[in-house]
């Protein structure tokens, strides 16, 4: 494929970029990657510059490492003390390479063993997003709801904790932070009317320490005394009944299986809830509170301190679950504590974390479905006009996976940029009645998804959060349905669904390296200093997730919406990429 088919510059660069204040709120960093997110700012920024946009273009393959396996590969491998960590698809083995030998032969690997029938209740893909590291343990979770720590030297395991039940149609794809001692975990399923939640466990012991609800009474979503929401209209006590239907909320969704991020100054945990069930929205009137909502918890106790939904009552499945990225910028000439959010909506969202008020809401990409963000009311002004139920509604934009889904950005202190890969797609819905039978889809719409203006299904696009305004945007032909990491050689890396691993000048934009891989990339691509003290980029590839769901689970493009929906957008992937589950590590030489 022809570059000029997949990318070109949409904005250039300013002749003077303003630097605002960032800094990482973690530990330094010393070259290692212990968790998906790099720290728990969720910047996934390196300080390594050995490779940087001089020297870049002569990167080259050291070597590679297959899992066997063909499913979708969304994991981030782990680099702790000299060794790499792998966690694959189900059935979820988790492998220790040895980076100090030729080739990092596997030392050991450790087989959970994960139920097979766990795969019939996971909605887009068998998929797993990593794992953590926390004092000399790895710490993951199973598709059929286990959290598991192993130890990191030996690969045994030293605790198992069942969390919940794949009858249910639960299942459990995120990757856990471990934070004073706590592993945060949540579950899957919101399209299988589950009861969303977010659970702590011991990381000593396994013991599940506080479990927090999306929905139900205040006492299930541990809202209590100590609940102070930024906006009034969130203050009302047991909103998550009161806001839907007579006991839809006990199936109603919310789930939390992506992204936590952690202040340890302000001591809270940052994570979003996921859509309400079902998609058809005529079946469960009101705000569906908390589902779509960014929480602020305690660590060790799960207590709610703050809460913001982002879009109530959810037309278009659009979550709340992206990656909540924590930076001290100057706003308005104020340097403020914020989390960034880029939103399904295609809203880029800058919050206060110590509040939760709304400071910015500009759109990132394509959008007809929102008019603006009352930053009064902290509510969204949706579009009637794009309203699904029961008609067909056509050209709404963006789609179900949104201007942006699970695929996280980065951030760069250097530039004061967000690098965040994202969609350029649009669809066609009409809801049908849905029937709660628990274990099975509860779903209630018919969509087909389609490229959104210009044809392209992708962007990725480096954007200024003070400014709110986007430095540069480069289109791809699929969606960028990988995560990326930017260091401070200004490099940024990213993977594409045609198997393209892609080096960018940060500032620029400019193209300065690309790898065709062997499988299309959805997955988080790290960087670390190596035992023999070079840096190394590492990245698995496996097409797969609900975007390469057409190849992966080899599914007949002819009815457009299978896969809720994405098959009509993807008909064309398989003449681009296959199957496949392989890690690449580069170097220069």
């Amino acid at each position: 494929m022809k570059c000029s088919l997949c990318c070109g510059l949409l904005f250039a660069l300013p002749a003077a970029a303003q630097v605002p204040i960032g800094r990482i709120q973690d530990q330094p960093d010393d070259g290692q990657w212990t968790m998906p997110a790099k720290n728990y700012a969720s910047t996934r920024f390196s300080t390594l510059s050995e490779i940087n946009t001089a020297n870049v273009k002569s990167l080259r393959l050291a070597w590679t490492f297959s899992t066997g396996l063909t499913r979708g590969h969304e994991a981030a491998p782990l680099v702790v003390s000299n060794t790499m960590y792998i966690v694959t698809p189900w059935p979820n083995i988790l492998y220790a390479l040895d980076l100090t030998k030729p080739g990092a032969p596997v030392k050991w690997s450790y087989k959970p063993k994960p139920s097979p029938s766990s795969q019939g209740v996971a909605c887009c893909d068998i998929v797993n997003r990593g794992a953590a590291y926390f004092n000399e343990r790895i710490y993951y979770n199973t598709l059929d709801l286990h959290t598991v720590a192993v130890d990191a030297a030996s690969g045994q395991e030293v605790w198992n904790t069942v969390l919940g039940d794949i009858n249910k149609g639960e299942s459990m794809t995120m990757a856990p932070i471990v934070a004073k001692g706590v592993v945060v975990v949540g579950n899957s399923g919101g399209e299988f009317g589950v009861r969303g939640w977010m659970a702590g466990l011991s990381a000593a012991d396994g013991k599940i320490l506080w479990r927090g609800y999306a929905a139900g009474p205040d006492k299930d979503v541990l809202i209590g005394p100590g609940f102070h929401p930024f906006y009034a209209a969130d203050r009302a006590s047991d909103l998550g009944v009161k806001t839907w239907p007579v006991d839809a909320w006990k199936i109603g969704g919310g789930s939390g299986w992506s992204w936590v991020s952690y202040d340890p100054d302000l001591d809270l945990i940052y994570y979003g809830t996921s859509n309400p069930g079902p998609w058809n929205a005529d079946q469960r009137p009101g705000d569906n509170k908390w589902t779509c909502t960014i929480f602020a918890r305690r660590p060790e106790t799960g207590e709610a301190i703050w809460a913001y939904q982002i879009n109530p009552h959810d037309d278009h499945d659009y979550d709340g679950v992206n990656e909540n990225i924590l930076l001290d910028l100057a706003i308005n000439g104020r340097v403020r504590k914020v989390l960034v959010h880029p939103d399904r909506n295609a809203r880029m969202y800058v919050i206060d974390r110590a509040t939760g008020e709304v400071l910015s809401a500009e759109t990132y990409a394509y959008q007809n479905t929102s008019e603006g963000v009352d930053l009064k009311t902290g509510r969204i002004k949706p579009n009637a006009a794009k309203a699904t139920g029961l008609k067909t509604v056509k050209d709404i934009c963006p789609a179900p996976p949104g201007g942006k889904d699970w695929q996280p950005s980065a951030f760069s202190p250097r530039t004061g940029w967000l690098y965040v890969p994202h969609n350029n797609l649009c669809y066609e819905a009409q809801s049908v009645e849905a029937n709660y039978i628990a274990g099975t889809p509860y779903v209630g719409q018919n969509v087909r998804i389609y490229a959104g203006p210009g044809g392209h299904r992708g962007e990725f696009s480096a954007w200024d959060p003070v400014t709110a305004k986007a430095m540069w945007t480069v289109k791809e032909m699929f969606p960028a349905w990988s995560g990326t990491v930017v260091t401070a050689g200004d490099v940024v890396f990213y993977g594409t669904m045609d198997g393209w691993f892609r080096a960018l000048d940060a500032k620029t934009g400019a193209k300065l390296w690309e790898f065709k891989v062997g499988s299309g990339i959805i997955s988080q691509p790290i960087t670390y200093k190596g035992p023999d003290g070079k840096q190394y980029v590492a990245v698995l590839a496996g097409v797969g997730g609900w975007s390469g769901a057409i190849v992966a689970g080899m599914l007949n493009p002819a009815d457009g919406t299978g896969a809720l929906g994405f098959l009509n957008a993807m008909a064309d992937l398989p003449n681009y990429t296959t199957k496949g589950g392989m890690l690449y590590v580069f170097a220069l030489p």
